[in-house]
Parts: structure tokens; C-alpha cells; sequence
């Protein structure tokens, strides 16, 4: 067996080791896909998604090479890796792998676009000398009804060990939401369901916490169900027409 040294690279994540920690980057790679789909030379863009454009499978919209179109999108779930602040976006372009339209390749281009301007990015995991944090909180949210096609709202969530994220997602759900109530809990079971699996692999590492794992929901409505001892159906919504 031959000692290679310290970790440097692996399956196109770079690893660095500062005084503060280790740096974890997919510099090179991103690199390489902005260069494979000839993006390496576009204009930057600050945000990832153009929220004032909404994604459909309009019928009327020109479709796209679907092998191009989903080798572009799957080069972006793998940067996806080290980049929590594209998880979104990726999610989203990710739904029309099947039939891909014109409008669909401009918003994945977009993506390249911003992790053109955004390259640099990555995860920081600091030490116990730059960060004495090393408690677990996680943060759930959705949206509601985000998808006029099915009614379908969209989870988010990440978890934070001290000061760094260790896992995070962007899924649509699978069930309608009748309110934002519902939506929002929804996304808390599943933020919950995640939390448990890791206090599980924390406990498998031998890593404890230095407080109980947090939770962290910005609607009150949800959190109130959540802390009842019943269950209660009793839910108010009002029908949003597309």
C-alpha cells in the first residue's frame, strides 16, 4: 500500500486544506462542463433562476436534443455536490428530462451561466480553532402550489453542523397541499425524517452534538400542528387559480 499523501482530488472534488479548515470545490470540474457545452466563454449571471419565468410543458414551445439536454442537467446534479445554492434550480430543469423544450435548455443554461460567475464556490468546513460551533440545526421550507401544472409545492431543506451545510435537498412533493400550512409540514416530516438518519450516522461516527438537533420551521401554523398531541384535519385553504 502506498501513502499518496494528504486528499487532493477525487471524482472532480478538490479538497484544500487552510488554517481555518478544509475547503471542498468543484472548480476543475465545473470547468470542464462549461467547456464541454461551450459556456466557458458566457456572460455571467448573479441568481440562478429567473423567477420571473415559470417553467411548463407548454405544447407550443420547440422541443430540444433530450441527450444534450440531459447530459447538461446531469453534469449540473453532480456539481451539486459542493453547491447547495443551485439545488433548486437543478431540481427544477431536472422535471422535464422526458421532454425537454426550448425554454427548459435556457434555463439550464442560465445555471451555467451563474456557476460560470460563481466558480470559486464551494463547502467550508471549519475546525474547532475558527468555529467552537458544533451543533446540528436544520431548516425546512416550501412553497406553495409551486408547480400550476400539478399543484404541486416544492421541500427545502439543509442541515447545518457548526457552521457548515452537510446535507440539503430540493424535492417536489409528492401529495398536493390544500394550504401553506400543509406545505410547510410537510416539508418539516420530511426535514424530520433526514434529521433522525443523521443523528443515526453522528452516532455510527462517534459524534455527538453538543446540543439536541434543531428544527428550524418559519411557519407558525405548521409548528403549532406539529406540537399538538392530535391530530387535526380542521385545515382552512383557499384554491389558487393557475
Amino acid at each position: 500500500m502506498t501513502d499518496l499523501g494528504k486528499l487532493s482530488y477525487f471524482l472532480g472534488i478538490e479538497f484544500k486544506e487552510t488554517k481555518g479548515g478544509i475547503f471542498m470545490h468543484q472548480s476543475k470540474y465545473t470547468t470542464d462542463v462549461l467547456e464541454r457545452f461551450q459556456m466557458l466563454n458566457c456572460n455571467p449571471v448573479s441568481t440562478p433562476v429567473d423567477t420571473g419565468n415559470t417553467l411548463d410543458k407548454s405544447e407550443g414551445d420547440q422541443m430540444v436534443d433530450k441527450t444534450l439536454y440531459r447530459q447538461m442537467v446531469g453534469s449540473l446534479r453532480y456539481v451539486c455536490n459542493t453547491r447547495p445554492d443551485i439545488a433548486y434550480g437543478v431540481g427544477l430543469v431536472s422535471r422535464y428530462m422526458e421532454t425537454p423544450k426550448q425554454s427548459h435548455l435556457l434555463a439550464v443554461k442560465r445555471l451555467l451561466k451563474y456557476v460560470k460567475g460563481t466558480i470559486g464556490y464551494g463547502l467550508m468546513f471549519p475546525n474547532k480553532f475558527s468555529s467552537p460551533n458544533h451543533n446540528m440545526v436544520g431548516y425546512s421550507d416550501a412553497d406553495w402550489c409551486g408547480d400550476k401544472a400539478d399543484r404541486k409545492s416544492t421541500t427545502g431543506y439543509v442541515f447545518m453542523l457548526g457552521d457548515a451545510p452537510i446535507s440539503w435537498c430540493s424535492r417536489k412533493q409528492s401529495v398536493v397541499a390544500l394550504s401553506s400550512c400543509e406545505a410547510e409540514y410537510i416539508a418539516a416530516s420530511m426535514g424530520a425524517c433526514q434529521a433522525l438518519w443523521l443523528e443515526t450516522l453522528l452516532e455510527e461516527l462517534k459524534t455527538e452534538t453538543e446540543e439536541g438537533m434543531l428544527l428550524m420551521v418559519d411557519n407558525k401554523s405548521a409548528i403549532n400542528l406539529a406540537k399538538s398531541a392530535e391530530l387535526k384535519f380542521q385545515l382552512s385553504f383557499t384554491y389558487l387559480v393557475p
